[in-house]
């Protein structure tokens, strides 16, 4: 499949590449100089030929980003957000990008509230359920401070993508066909995604030229391209015209922050992730603190005690994670807590070790503290590592094309507490604290993630899947850590998720034995067969062992694509 298209290669790029390097593709690779690892090949070729044309890690991290805003619509659009963990090879300083999406000034806690009662349409369909976009700003800062190629040059390829076309996958050709009557919602939608009334198909170009000139904007312009002129004043008209919020003084209000990464040890390993407004990376600390605490069996991941045991702690952290987390600029929340180890030894005394819990016996409210998404990693030659993880929420966020744009808006707003106690899309369920209000960006499940084992890079990895993320993270460095799998058997294990509330274990596949034994000792269980729209995480990884990198590419997806650089001199 990968392979009919590299005759895109040409269109693209105009870089020389390095003759004394040897370039790998394929689902797994292997390679020891760098590597890419995106859930797109056309966006792995794209920072792989950065790479090759002198760039570091972040230069791909940029160009890769601008690639899937064109080639997947579904997940990765200038119109959403993200964030990223970069640890820079020369310091060995370790940094967090918030670009997530925020709040519009006139965003009210009930606005989403329709006599009495949540109205979901409102909170993921309308032109009131985007936030401010943070993409372009965040991608900016990432490039103002580590990058090294100019910034015009990193966004060329995305544009020629955009202006010229690209064949449609046949993932890309199903979410379509999944969500054609969302994408019809808008003339632009309409002008872009159809084609004489029919949804595109598998093969067809999707040429998006407004979205082409959109990002010349940008290439030319910087933030300004996309926060202030002519961008902006369409964004803001849109709205106006469409009963939205976001302002053209929200869009040049708008800002992505550096944020100090969360850090912490699990025995010999060194976990870098994300901090708040993600929930990831102090629901991960709290997952491994209290794991550190429980012998696993070694000789199977999937055994009854093994998912006994990593479902109940799944069930205390992801309770936890509804009443104490939200935008630390709004509340304060307790860091140091999630990753205390004497308080997840004290929370492990909470987990029933004979069966699984019922949701009521464990209540988050009463614990009191002292006080469709993508993801892509990248390792350059020079020791630089980019884990990031960008989303517009659902697939094709609100479906909402801002009009002479290309621009999808996300529905991110759904991602705050509509009203306590009340569901997102995902299941979670709300709290005071990830409630509403002006400015504020919502929690998010996100979990780019940067692992160390003794102080030398061990693992970069993150994923799509909305809830499903932080268990997904979870278990590929468990598999690969604990259980001693390899690199692609740690990926490609199928995976299990629990997040209090619904209380169904979700399993990708489990042998009709353990099922049995599931069965008979309690367990709900509900499948979620493991292909791109369904699975309990797709994942964007790379393994370190010794002098090579090992790119894995997760299978639940058939787009996505590994690409490596060898020094045939090492």
């Amino acid at each position: 499949m990968v392979n009919k298209y590299l005759f895109l290669l040409v269109i693209l790029f105009s870089f020389n590449s390095n003759t004394a390097s040897h370039v790998t593709e394929g689902k797994t690779v292997i390679a020891n100089e760098s590597m890419v690892v995106t859930r797109h090949y056309l966006a792995s070729q794209i920072g792989n030929e950065i790479l090759l044309a002198g760039g570091n890690a972040i230069d791909a991290s940029v160009a890769v980003s601008f690639a899937l805003s064109v080639v997947l619509p579904q997940a990765s659009p200038l119109g959403g957000g993200g964030f990223m963990i970069i640890h820079e090879g020369q310091t060995k300083e370790n940094f967090a990008i918030d670009y997530r999406e925020m709040a519009p000034a006139k965003a009210t806690e009930d606005m989403f509230i329709v006599d009495g009662e949540v109205d979901r349409n409102l909170a993921l369909e309308s032109y009131l359920s985007s936030g401010v976009p943070g993409t372009v700003y965040g991608l900016f800062l990432a490039h103002q401070k580590f990058g090294s190629l100019p910034w015009k040059e990193l966004i060329k390829p995305a544009i020629k993508l955009a202006r010229n076309g690209f064949p449609i996958t046949e993932t890309l050709a199903k979410s379509l066909e999944t969500y054609k009557e969302k994408l019809s919602k808008t003339s632009d939608g309409k002008k872009i995604f159809f084609s004489n009334g029919e949804i595109l198909k598998t093969g067809q170009l999707l040429i998006q030229k407004d979205l082409a000139n959109t990002l010349e904007l940008i290439a030319k312009k910087g933030p300004s391209g996309f926060y202030k002129g002519i961008t902006a004043q369409r964004i803001q008209r849109d709205m106006r015209d469409n009963d939205g919020l976001i302002s053209s003084r929200d869009l040049r209000n708008y800002k992505a922050k550096f944020r100090d990464p969360i850090e912490f040890k699990y025995k010999d390993l060194s976990i870098v992730t994300m901090p708040p407004p993600s929930s990831g990376g102090l629901v991960l600390g709290l997952m491994f603190n209290m794991l550190e605490e429980v012998s696993l069996d070694k000789t199977n991941p999937h055994t009854l005690q093994n998912i006994l045991t990593t479902s109940e702690i799944m069930q205390i952290a992801y309770s936890l994670r509804t009443v104490h987390m939200a935008d630390s600029d709004f509340y304060n929340v307790p860091k140091d807590e999630f990753l205390n180890k004497e308080i997840a030894k004290d929370l492990l005394n909470k987990i029933n070790t004979k069966k699984p819990s019922k949701s009521e016996n464990f209540d988050p409210f009463t614990y009191k503290f002292k006080e469709n998404t993508t993801h892509y990693s990248i390792a350059d030659k020079d020791g630089n590592l980019v884990s990031t993880t960008t989303t517009l929420n659902t697939a094709f966020g609100s479906g909402i094309v801002i009009k002479d744009t290309g621009i999808l808006m996300n529905n991110e707003m759904d991602d705050f507490s509509a009203a306590p106690n009340q569901p997102n899309y995902f299941g979670l369920l709300g709290a005071y604290a990830n409630r509403i209000e002006p400015l504020k960006r919502p929690l998010s499940s996100m979990t780019p993630t940067i692992v160390f084992k003794n102080n030398e890079p061990y693992m970069i990895t993150g994923a799509q899947g909305g809830s499903r993320i932080i268990t997904a993270v979870l278990q590929v460095i468990l598999n690969y850590y604990e259980y001693g799998l390899s690199a692609e058997e740690s990926v490609y294990k199928h995976r299990y998720h629990h997040q209090w509330k619904p209380e169904h274990l979700m399993y990708e596949y489990f042998d009709a034995e353990l099922l049995k034994e599931l069965e008979t000792n309690g367990f709900k269980l509900f499948l979620r067969t493991p292909t791109y729209d369904f699975s309990n995480g797709i994942t964007s990884s790379i393994m370190f062992e010794g002098e090579n990198l090992i790119g894995v590419s997760d299978f639940r997806s058939d787009d996505f694509l590994s690409i490596g650089i060898s020094n045939e001199h090492k």
